[in-house]
């Protein structure tokens, strides 16, 4: 039985994150909570899902075997718009994952002021094991069973960790088969099936702006930073590659089969290469080259660097590692890969933490591009796209830098502020309560 890599091979998935993702949910919500003095009958209000749907998904494996996998759609928030949030595949997926993804993108929408709110799903599975027609079943049986609360209107997923455009391509048909053919009803698909140019670079390239920014704001030439990436998927790849295009230097990467380092910049061109070759396992795994030596994952966040970005998975940085960090700026481009007491840790050493819901946020901007551009029947060029990213990336970076300067707080408490009370305010125009 042949085998598939991750359709998106990229992130440390081979243990359990130290701090669970709602946890660090519940910390970033109650520092800004608290700074906005939020009653507590309006912290339950932003906090409550607006919907849960938890579904069995099973699967006949070509081996004949029958398995079964737990699926999850979690819609937080519909106050500013539909719901929007990835989908993912990953042995770690569980409600309270998925709770707190969901909660996040609520705020990310809101902060980068596009008209969506927040959600987010999941299955229980890892997509490795899985043939190319097994991963199709299992999608197509998921979508089946969540199909009624999903819509262009309602509710539009995305790719998230372990999925990707093709993964979006049969969530397209198979809504389609239910409600007729309707592309808006998800985002980051195929170009042919009404994708949006730009789409696949999106989330790296928003990381790379608002990083880039900050640099500018401390002081620092952008031309030879020392850039260390952790995970070598769609976000950590095509960021590592923006960097260098922008004149940074990438020391080193990692995926999960370990980190990978050379002190004079790596070649990406051929890490890429290696990553991709047609007789390897879609992972880094035995990459040599001159100069370029193994970092354990346990060492990989003290390499020493201007810009650290974790761009795998939850809690990356925690307790245990937090010490080790030389970077001047971290820049979360994973969702929640700092710990609460990490954080506090970071910028007690005055290393700046630009948000998840900021950096990473280049991806739903360019979803609601591609979402505009469905409904349009229109498609914009790579070059408009690119634009209208960087402008709202800037503007969203302006934004959190000055309120944090305003209120004496981090960007993050700052971030966090923006968007929720952004989201109150439009709970309270609706009329809620």
């Amino acid at each position: 039985m042949s085998v598939v890599p991750p359709p998106t091979s990229s992130s440390v998935v081979s243990e359990q994150p130290r701090v669970s993702a709602y946890e660090i949910a519940t910390a970033n919500f109650d520092r800004a909570a608290d700074i906005l003095d939020l009653p507590p009958e309006w912290r339950r209000l932003i906090r409550s899902p607006f919907r849960e749907m938890r579904v069995e998904v099973p699967l006949y494996r070509e081996d004949g075997s029958l398995v079964v996998f737990t699926g999850y759609r979690v819609q937080h928030s519909g106050a500013r718009g539909p719901f929007k949030g990835g989908i993912r595949y990953s042995p770690l997926v569980d409600i309270d994952e998925v709770r707190a993804l969901a909660e996040t993108m609520t705020y990310k929408t809101a902060l980068v002021n596009v008209p969506f709110g927040g959600g987010k799903g999941g299955v229980n599975v890892d997509p490795r094991t899985l043939t190319k027609l097994e991963l199709e079943h299992v999608t197509r049986r998921y979508i089946s069973r969540i199909h009624l609360i999903l819509g262009p209107n309602r509710d539009v997923p995305a790719p998230d960790m372990g999925t990707n455009a093709q993964v979006m391509a049969w969530i397209v048909d198979q809504y389609g088969r239910q409600h007729g053919y309707n592309p808006a009803v998800v985002t980051g698909k195929p170009l042919e099936l009404g994708g949006s140019p730009g789409r696949e670079q999106a989330t790296g390239r928003g990381v790379v702006i608002t990083a880039l920014e900050a640099a500018k704001d401390m002081g620092l030439t952008v031309e030879g930073l020392r850039i260390v990436v952790q995970g070598f998927g769609n976000v950590g790849m095509n960021a590592a590659l923006l960097f260098a295009e922008a004149g940074c230097k990438v020391v080193a990467v990692s995926d999960v089969a370990g980190g990978f380092h050379n002190p004079d910049g790596l070649d990406l061109t051929e890490v890429v290469a290696y990553k991709d070759r047609k007789d390897g396992n879609g992972t880094l795994e035995g990459y040599a080259d001159s100069g370029v030596e193994f970092v354990a994952h346990a060492d990989f966040m003290g390499i020493d660097c201007d810009i650290l970005v974790p761009a795998a998975i939850e809690s990356a940085i925690h307790d245990e590692n937090v010490a080790s960090v030389k970077a001047k700026i971290v820049v979360e481009g994973a969702n929640l890969p700092v710990t609460p007491d990490a954080d506090r840790a970071l910028n007690e050493r005055g290393i700046i933490v630009i948000p998840d819901i900021l950096a990473n946020a280049g991806g739903v901007t360019v979803s609601y591009f591609e979402w505009s551009q469905n409904f349009q029947q229109y498609t914009w060029d790579e070059e408009l796209v690119n634009e209208r990213l960087e402008k709202v990336m800037l503007k969203a970076y302006r934004d959190v830098a000055a309120r944090a300067k305003s209120i004496g707080a981090t960007l993050r408490e700052s971030a966090f502020v923006i968007a929720i009370d952004r989201v109150v305010t439009a709970e309270k125009m609706r009329g809620s309560l």
